[in-house]
């Protein structure tokens, strides 16, 4: 099972919940300085904040199946729900799913809750799991290749659905994170051209959609499966921008309340004009991916050159003011998956040199050199990074002077954030190639384990 297809951002709930309850605190704790002789429990109910403004950039669709948007992804989870969501530790926590057992080697039996309803006010019912798959199946999403798997799924009754896989999988339950679409709502049109604005069962349901933002209210039937009790936010406004320069600019001035970072400056912001901050743990990765169908990329001394010859914690210090933390794997510390056995060899400039004389190239030149199929090659290699993050663009920059310092010839790729991701995904998709003893160094990604930054400014209704 492809591992990392399982893990999908899921903060943006949590930080909402942070925003309107910090936000209370801080200017209740002001305003009693101010009116002394007001009874304390006026003061708390009229000055709640139940607005909330945010910015995001490059919108394609609140559509949680088509966006290819990472913050919108985050947001969709406030809209819509999975039938298991992922805990902190990465355990399984019902949803619109009761339970998943399984039944055979390749069957499962999906049994849902049955007092979920879609923001139309029409029951969620077994048959929307079904006819989610089969978009995920036919359409180029996300969450694809969380049922690639599944061969062919049965409606038994309104809250039960038999699941038959073409394989054993391991794990399959992970992969029923992805978000569940209303077949009532979406019958007898094409789903992937649709107009309609999108509806889903969660906590929020979209209101407006213009050129120039999105707005969401609660979902006053929203029935919580996790013990919530009430939510602090009435309304949820979504102002869209070309560029993240803007999205600062606006939060600078008070125009947003809210912005998500994992931008090392953003202590300009705090300390100084009414700003502050909420830190919590990222399960963002940045990583160097290998495509392993490029015929330098299969030499295994290639591979194994590079992981010695990059320094990680250097990365760390100089790009992200040591903000981030080194990781082997897209894996958080402590979670039930991670092992500290599989732990990275490290930096080791000497050695990346060392396993490349030793798999038969002969450094000439400040170059390295081989004869491939009767041709002397040199070792070049391109890195691609998109040009609009600046921060793993200064990332690719070092990973050049450092590979370029034991001799590896590095051009440096600044395309567009849509081709970048054409290329990640062949990349990605080529770059898995377990072998053995060797399978860390086959997978190795520069992994940056992210910490992200909430910024908020309290302000009166």
């Amino acid at each position: 099972m492809k591992v990392s297809s399982i893990f999908k951002y899921i903060f943006i709930i949590f930080a909402v919940g942070i925003i309107a309850y910090a936000g209370y605190r801080i200017y209740n704790n002001q305003n009693k300085e101010e009116e002394n002789n007001q009874d304390s429990s006026t003061v708390v109910e009229e000055n709640i904040i139940r607005d909330l403004r945010m910015g995001i950039t490059n919108y394609d669709t609140m559509n949680p199946l088509i966006t290819q948007n990472k913050d919108i992804i985050n947001i969709d989870t406030l809209i819509y729900e999975p039938l298991f969501n992922l805990t902190k530790d990465y355990q399984l926590e019902p949803c619109l799913a009761k339970e998943c057992s399984k039944t055979g080697d390749k069957i499962y039996v999906v049994k849902t809750v049955s007092n979920a309803v879609w923001h139309d006010s029409t029951p969620f019912i077994a048959k929307d799991i079904a006819f989610t798959i089969d978009l995920l199946k036919k359409g180029n999403s996300v969450y694809s290749y969380n049922v690639a798997h599944i061969a062919e799924t049965e409606v038994i009754d309104a809250t039960t659905l038999k699941i038959t896989l073409d394989s054993d999988i391991p794990f399959f339950e992970y992969n029923l994170i992805f978000p569940i679409m209303s077949s009532n709502y979406y019958y007898g049109e094409d789903f992937f051209t649709s107009s309609k604005m999108p509806i889903g069962t969660g906590r929020y349901k979209i209101t407006n959609i213009s050129s120039n933002n999105v707005t969401l209210a609660k979902f006053d039937k929203w029935k919580s499966t996790t013990g919530v009790t009430e939510l602090k936010l009435d309304n949820i406004k979504i102002n869209l921008y070309s560029s993240m320069g803007e999205v600062y600019n606006s939060f600078k001035i008070g125009n947003i309340d809210l912005i998500n970072t994992s931008n090392p400056n953003f202590q300009e912001y705090i300390g100084t004009i009414g700003f502050n901050k909420t830190e919590y743990p990222g399960r963002q990765f940045d990583f160097l991916s290998f495509n392993c169908t490029d015929e330098l990329m299969q030499f295994k001394e290639v591979r194994q050159a590079i992981s010695y010859a990059i320094d990680k914690s250097n990365i760390v210090s100089s790009v992200y003011n040591n903000q981030n933390s080194v990781a082997d794997y897209p894996l958080d510390y402590g979670n039930f998956l991670y092992t500290e056995n599989t732990a990275s060899s490290g930096y080791n400039a000497e050695q990346a040199k060392k396993v490349l004389e030793d798999g038969g190239w002969t450094y000439i030149n400040n170059r390295w050199k081989k004869n491939i199929g009767g041709r002397t090659k040199t070792l070049r290699l391109k890195i691609s990074v998109d040009k609009t993050n600046e921060s793993r663009v200064a990332v690719a920059e070092l990973i050049e002077k450092q590979l370029e310092e034991i001799g590896i010839d590095v051009k440096l790729d600044k395309v567009s954030n849509e081709k970048y991701n054409n290329i990640l995904l062949l990349a990605v998709s080529n770059c898995i190639c377990i072998n053995e003893k060797s399978s860390h160094l086959l997978i190795k990604k520069l992994h940056c384990q992210n910490i992200f930054y909430i910024m908020y400014k309290v302000r009166k209704n």
